[in-house]
């Protein structure tokens, strides 16, 4: 890994919906597997109306 705190790379999860397309499901098992890979939450990227469309994710880069 880089020594630079700066140097990021970024990853997004789109919430899970269920069958109405309105609700997310327990994204559980996907932000589990990304946090054994590494990433940490940041920030969410809403809908101009309301609600969640992304989730973002962060981890330093490996530059060896």
């Amino acid at each position: 890994m880089t020594d630079d705190p700066d140097a990021w790379e970024y990853e997004t999860l789109d919430p899970p919906r269920g069958e109405t397309k309105k609700e997310a499901t327990d994204p559980k098992r996907q932000l589990n597997d990304l946090g054994a890979e590494g990433w940490e939450f940041v920030d969410t990227i809403d809908y101009v109306g309301g609600g969640t469309k992304l989730l973002v994710f962060k981890r330093p880069v490996d530059r060896s």
